[in-house]
């Protein structure tokens, strides 16, 4: 058969399925409407490191102070005397692909929610933010750089596409400094990577990063030097090491331990007389502090990776910034601006006579519709979206038999479309200790036929963008999952659980909340074992879900160790479909009644 190309990437290395296709300076205010205040239907990422501090308070940490202004940017300063250079910096990461606007579910905003102005995010409203941001700094000739923490691959066909190229020209048109490698764009290995970077009209760095052979190791720059405002600035960059085994780097590519790599840079950069340090991470926000409470010379760092929402706005949110004292008793602060180009971050510094920064302001910005799109890069994402349209009308597996995901049924019971979603998750992350994967009966939208399937059916089936996503839950938490789900049977509630690697009893005449799931039990190799409530599971649901997502609260705030893989849930099912044509579904009594 004729196939489109997809990548598939999770926590293992990726298989490439080969289906060829055709606080702002002073004078400067935020404008009203660039600060999140009432959206907060999302819940972008949880970690709530024990270094974060309280929010609405005043701070003393390594000398500095700290306060939340009126309109909700943090203001730090520090007992030490500034140096008088001040430096704007904004910053994005994890846009994950999103070249188009987003809707509220960071997936593809609907054309009646676009015209009704519900729509956030986008490369070509990204672009506006940041022209007028730059613009207002050049009239308070403040200085400034446009930086990016990394994983501006995978997340939608954009990516599957054009392999990163896309994305790339879009920063290009914006206008960025400098870019850190994320993990997700080793997906299609470190050649095609490599074809990604030699568009990049910026440096893309990755300190870390040790390629021993391939064309990679030409394009790849350790760190850049910038001048601004007669001032030489350092721009590091860190990978999380899991690259290893969560992407596709290949044989000749490993990364190096990011806290010792970047003590010895920064004593290498400061040999060379500079002092100004930033660093670009894509380690996630709990690992940024611990770099900048271990590895002593940096001056501010921008990070990626975790999804972290740092705001001043949003309720439960990390602060922005989050401070934390170097070892040599210095206030290091930290950002991160979530993902899916749906936020802004801006921080301005200013630098003491050492580098380290004595002051600093700012906060994450919402790219909503106050922003209006800008027609250079709108126009050429619709002519990019072009062959997208050819792709989703190209086959993807042949099936044996029909799937059933009517709404009645995957809403209400066991379904032929839940069992075959979810056993698609679960085969994803094989080899990974995790047993189960839940999936929620409202996501699953149509029925499949017998006969060739396109992706474009596939998208029909899930057309949401949800990613893949793993966690730790306890057996405690798994029931009270699965307890919740079926609570709103009788309304049809999407919430309904789907599931694989477990199966449970329902019974619909006991009242909600009242003990409606009985006999849980794990596939523990070829038999079924009772859940432990005290024991910890690995699962693997939707980033949808895990945010609280159809109430599922219990995976938000009692899930450990939460990873977004980015990759499309429509891309984890055209693949098992594909590698286990002809496919037929299956009932086997993993849902009883």
């Amino acid at each position: 058969m004729v196939r489109a190309m997809l990548t598939w990437c999770c926590h293992e290395n990726p298989v490439l399925i080969a289906w060829p296709v055709p606080r702002a300076p002073s004078g400067f205010t935020f404008r009203q409407g660039d600060t999140m205040k009432d959206h907060t239907e999302s819940r972008p990422g949880r970690p709530q490191a024990p270094l974060t501090m309280k929010r609405r308070s005043f701070l003393s940490l390594a000398g500095a102070s700290l306060a939340l202004t009126g309109a909700g940017a943090f203001s730090m300063r520090t007992a030490q005397a500034g140096g008088g250079f001040r430096l704007g910096v904004l910053h994005i990461n994890d846009m994950h692909s999103r070249l188009a606007e987003i809707s509220r579910h960071n997936s593809t905003c609907s054309d009646g929610d676009s015209a009704d102005g519900n729509c956030f995010g986008g490369a070509a409203r990204l672009a506006t933010a940041i022209r007028e941001h730059r613009a207002a700094m050049d009239d308070a000739d403040l200085p400034h750089l446009t930086l990016d923490a990394g994983d501006q691959s995978q997340g939608t066909l954009f990516y599957t596409t054009y392999r990163g190229r896309a994305e790339i020209e879009m920063m290009n048109m914006i206008g960025f400094d400098a870019m850190a490698l994320g993990n997700h764009e080793f997906n299609n290995g470190p050649d095609s990577l490599a074809e990604m970077i030699q568009m990049a009209e910026f440096p893309v760095i990755s300190g870390n990063t040790v390629v021993a052979e391939g064309p990679l190791g030409d394009v790849l720059e350790e760190y850049t030097i910038v001048e601004r405002g007669g001032e030489r600035i350092a721009v590091l960059a860190v990978i999380t090491t899991d690259t290893a085994f969560i992407s596709s780097p290949g044989p000749h590519v490993t990364f190096a331990d990011d806290i010792e790599y970047l003590q010895n840079a920064v004593n290498r950069i400061k040999g060379d007389g500079i002092d100004k340090i930033l660093l670009l991470s894509h380690v996630g926000f709990n690992r940024d502090q611990e770099i900048a409470a271990e590895v002593d010379g940096i001056s501010a760092i921008i990070g990626g990776h975790s999804h972290t929402l740092l705001s001043n706005t949003v309720e439960g949110a990390p602060a922005y910034a989050t401070l934390v004292e170097s070892p040599s008793g210095r206030a290091v602060p930290i950002v991160q601006a979530y993902a899916f180009s749906r936020y802004l971050g801006r921080m301005d510094l200013e630098f003491g006579d050492d580098g380290a920064v004595v002051s600093a302001s700012g906060d994450t910005i919402l790219l909503d519709a106050a922003f209006v799109e800008a027609e250079d890069l709108d126009a050429r994402i619709k002519e990019l979206a072009g062959p997208i349209e050819e792709m989703v009308r190209t086959p993807v597996a042949v099936l044996a038999a029909s799937i059933d995901g009517e709404r009645e049924r995957c809403r209400a019971m066991e379904c032929e479309m839940g069992n075959t979603v979810a056993d698609a998750m679960l085969q994803a992350v094989e080899g990974q200790d995790i047993p189960i994967a839940l999936a929620n009966g409202g996501g699953l939208r149509a029925s499949l036929g017998s006969g060739t399937i396109t992706l474009g059916d596939v998208l029909t089936v899930l057309p949401f963008q949800n990613t893949l996503y793993t966690l730790e839950v306890t057996g405690a938490t798994m029931i009270a999952a699965l307890e919740h789900g079926v609570n709103g049977v009788e309304d049809g509630a999407g919430r309904f659980p789907q599931v694989a690697g477990l199966r449970f009893r329902l019974d619909p005449s006991v009242a909600p909340n009242e003990g409606r799931v009985s006999e849980v039990e794990v596939r523990d190799g070829d038999d079924w074992v009772p859940i432990d409530p005290a024991a910890t599971y690995g699962l693997v649901t939707n980033d949808f879900m895990a945010g609280g997502g159809d109430g599922y609260a219990m995976l938000a705030s009692e899930g450990m160790n939460g990873y977004d893989t980015a990759i499309d849930l429509a891309e984890v099912l055209a693949r098992f479909l594909s590698e286990n044509e002809p496919y037929a579904p299956v009932l086997d009594g993993r849902i009883l009644q």
